[in-house]
């Protein structure tokens, strides 16, 4: 008995080393599970995204900032551009695009208010994303954040717009405010809700419409352009008939203004004739009263000297003068009493004979006639 006990309290060695080994062998099997599933996770990402999960050293393009994933987990850590560093497989890098990009979205389709199906085949969009709100953006919407504020937003504002307006308007009246009318559609909620995306321009294409509608807006545009060619050739004509009258107008006005220039020419040349003759007339006048005071001044010295030479001894002077140079022979016995009585007649006369002269008072000529 107290063999077996000594034999049952003897301590037994641990069984076998296969304990041991089975917990090695799993923690192999666990390790090479591991780089299969990576290998597998690896295999089904794309090759861009290996090699970026693989590599240590990265390259930021110009016109991108470097954003970075640890273990799924958005970093706040934006990078510049140029060469950086990465842990692989552990932190994930991705280039987001922080200058002006032009997304295409295609292929719209949408109904007007009266029911008619039309497809808008392609409408640009311009924006771009600020630096300062990268990390904001795809943190509430991801890298892809473009599918949310551009494409999808372009799909809803499209439909909108064409669901409140006519084919008519949407073809035609309106289409050229579409292009604002979704700038400001798309700014206005970016800048609510992702204020990091400024849209800077959207271009629209002309909808496709139904072939038969088509038609009818071709011939539509044709008589409008047939009624535009018309009113064109009107306002030609009414052009040349507005033109004529203006030659018209400007020919009288010519001829108008050569006979005014020539009647002005004739009147200047009346009233310089007239001035010439005012000129001559009273030169002929200063003339004439001139010589009517020189010979109002002859005749009244000639007065004054007559005055003063009818004297006794003068007029005897002159009666000798005058019988010598008329020599007579007188017959008969009273010679003497002729002599007398004709001394007395002299005497009578030069008595009765007195020159009186008058200063001459203010004449006027009489005005030349004009030659017409």
């Amino acid at each position: 008995m107290e063999s077996n006990q000594l034999r049952a309290e003897t301590p037994r060695p641990p069984q076998g080393g296969g304990g041991g080994g089975g917990s090695g062998f799993s923690a192999i099997l666990t390790v090479f599970l591991s780089f299969i599933a990576i290998f597998v996770m690896m295999m089904n990402q794309s090759p861009s995204t290996i090699r970026n999960g693989l590599s240590i050293l990265h390259q930021v393009p110009e016109g991108h900032v470097g954003v970075y994933w640890r273990g799924g987990a958005l970093q706040k850590t934006i990078t510049d551009p140029g060469f950086h560093l990465k842990l692989p497989f552990i932190t994930h890098y991705e280039p987001v695009q922080v200058t002006l990009q032009t997304d295409q979205v295609r292929d719209i389709p949408c109904g007007t208010k009266g029911g008619v199906m039309i497809n808008f085949e392609k409408i640009e969009v311009v924006h771009r994303l600020h630096k300062d709100h990268v990390h904001d953006t795809l943190l509430n919407y991801g890298v892809q954040y473009d599918n949310t504020w551009i494409y999808d937003k372009i799909h809803h504002e499209i439909n909108q717009f064409c669901s409140s307006h006519s084919l008519q308007q949407v073809y035609i009246d309106v289409f050229d405010q579409i292009d604002e009318k979704m700038k400001d559609s798309l700014q206005g909620d970016c800048t609510l809700y992702a204020p990091g995306i400024e849209i800077m321009s959207v271009r629209v294409t002309k909808p496709t419409i139904p072939e038969s509608i088509r038609r009818n807006f071709e011939q539509m545009e044709e008589e409008r352009t047939k009624v535009l060619i018309a009113i064109e050739k009107q306002r030609v004509v009414e052009k040349e008939a507005e033109t004529s009258k203006k030659l018209a107008i400007s020919e009288a006005e010519k001829i108008a203004n050569v006979s005014k220039i020539l009647m002005e020419q004739k009147l200047m040349e009346k009233d310089s004739a007239r001035k010439q003759q005012e000129i001559e007339n009273q030169i002929y006048m200063a003339r004439e009263k001139s010589l009517a005071d020189a010979y109002f001044y002859r005749v009244l010295k000639e007065a004054e000297v007559n005055k003063l030479k009818l004297t006794p001894q003068f007029l005897e002077l002159k009666f000798i003068e005058a019988i010598a140079d008329n020599t007579k022979n007188f017959l008969g016995e009273k010679i003497g009493g002729n002599q007398q009585r004709k001394r007395e007649q002299t005497k009578l006369k030069s008595s009765i004979v007195t020159p009186r002269i008058h200063p001459l008072g203010t004449f006027y000529l009489a005005k030349p006639k004009r030659q017409m």
